[in-house]
């Protein structure tokens, strides 16, 4: 078996909601990348005895290694110091190298804020965070705040714990140092190699994945040797299998089975995404898209010049709530708009066109739609989209969707459908998206 760890992520700003957690995610990967395998991830307020109890949990789990983030900040409600110190069997001790290096990186805060700082209280933060356990080994601080590497008093047992900064701003370059530490060669040396893919597919529900699972078991593939996990986001299934070595060849068989029964829906076997694949498509055909949204806001803009160089093939888009402003700024005809309503696949199309028109570009993509809560009617309810892309050559995809969910889900999933829309476009105009499955 491999080395097993565990994560405990501390602050109540993280397990009451008011900070989303962004380090637990990024530890785990970093652990698989190792070949090191993660039980479970534990969100703890800053009370001492409920980071104990956590890190007590994974002593009785028998893991390996445990890694800490937060709770190293020079105020009184960060004690993870002072209690990893106590669960290790290791008495705190100042340690002055570690006491003069804040201090010289306290120096520059100082020059900076002059007469209004707090020297007494500055003085009492810097010796705070130079209070270590006895035999810990010291990372040094990206911020004021060093990390460290705790391994078991000589007569104590248990996981070697990693305690990091929060901010991932400081955590992430310290992660490098702490996996060079001597406690942590110690959990390295008895990690094992894994191997990870993500399979991605498009225009089907989760359950069918199921069901091929199912049959890919049935059909003689040893399923039980794959770590296989399926997740349904924004509108897109994603496969994440993990597998060591000796069990290559049941990966690769599921990969061909899974790619002969949904070979129309399968649009990446690499774990790239429609985004990146997209990128990769304007770039290599030197095309420009632009567009028009209605109930998207702008958020296909924003996706679509998420990823680096964007500029390259993304000269603009325009938000289009109002009617007027449809008419006014992408060009679209009242009378079309009084005729069918804002949300039809005429006024997607002439979105599309007035997008391409307006700004130049060689694609225009067109999406109005009903995102809720309101605004529905029986005809038309919440979740009704149209989305239109239209290409220099004639060639367009359009297509009505009804999807499921809240406000932000609708929204969310239709810059989805409009990216496909815009791969299929962009590899010839294939069509085979269903409606029923894109809803």
């Amino acid at each position: 078996m491999s080395a097993r760890a565990g994560i405990v992520v501390t602050g109540t700003e993280v397990l009451t909601g008011r900070v989303s957690d962004r380090n637990g995610p990024w530890v785990s990967e970093q652990l698989s990348g190792l070949g090191i395998d993660h039980t479970h991830t534990i969100l703890v307020g800053d009370r001492d005895e409920d980071m104990l109890a956590a890190l007590e949990f994974f002593r009785t789990s028998g893991v390996d290694l445990v890694v800490t983030s937060g709770g190293l900040g020079p105020t009184e409600d960060d004690r993870t110091a002072e209690v990893v110190g106590r669960f290790q069997g290791r008495e705190m001790v100042l340690d002055e190298p570690t006491e003069a290096r804040i201090w010289e990186i306290l120096q520059r805060m100082r020059v900076r804020w002059g007469a209004a700082l707090d020297e007494d209280a500055v003085r009492a933060a810097n010796r705070k965070q130079a209070v270590v356990p006895r035999g810990a080994e010291i990372l040094a601080p990206v911020g004021t705040a060093p990390g460290l590497v705790v391994s078991p008093a000589p007569d104590s047992a248990g996981p070697v714990v990693v305690v990091l900064p929060g901010p991932p701003r400081e955590l992430q370059p310290m992660w490098s140092d702490a996996v060079a530490s001597e406690g942590f060669a110690s959990v390295l040396a008895r990690a094992t190699t894994y191997r990870q893919s993500m399979l991605r597919l498009f225009g089907i529900p989760e359950s069918e994945i199921a069901a091929t699972l199912r049959a890919a078991r049935d059909g003689g593939i040893d399923i039980d040797a794959l770590e296989i996990t399926t997740c349904l986001r924004r509108g897109e299934i994603e496969v994440v299998t993990r597998w060591q070595p000796p069990a290559d060849a049941a990966y690769a068989a599921l990969e061909d089975f899974v790619r002969a029964r949904h070979a129309d829906t399968l649009f990446s076997d690499d774990g790239t995404s429609v985004d990146q694949q997209v990128a990769s498509l304007l770039r290599s055909q030197g095309l420009r898209v632009a567009t028009a949204e209605s109930c998207t806001a702008g958020l296909l803009a924003a996706r679509l010049t998420e990823l680096d160089g964007s500029s390259a093939y993304f000269p603009g888009g325009v938000v289009v709530y109002e009617n007027e402003a449809k008419a006014d700024l992408a060009g679209v005809d009242p009378a079309v708009i009084a005729s069918v309503g804002a949300v039809s696949r005429e006024v997607a199309e002439a979105l599309a066109d007035g997008a391409r028109a307006r700004l130049g570009a060689d694609i225009g993509i067109g999406i109005t739609g009903i995102a809720g809560p309101g605004g529905g009617t029986e005809e038309k309810p919440v979740g009704t989209v149209w989305l239109s892309v239209a290409g220099a050559d004639g060639t367009r995809l359009t297509r009505h969707v009804q999807l499921p969910g809240n406000r932000f889900d609708v929204r969310d999933r239709s810059t989805t459908v409009a990216m496909h829309l815009l791969r299929r476009v962009l590899l010839g105009g294939a069509d085979g998206i269903s409606e029923a499955a894109e809803g």
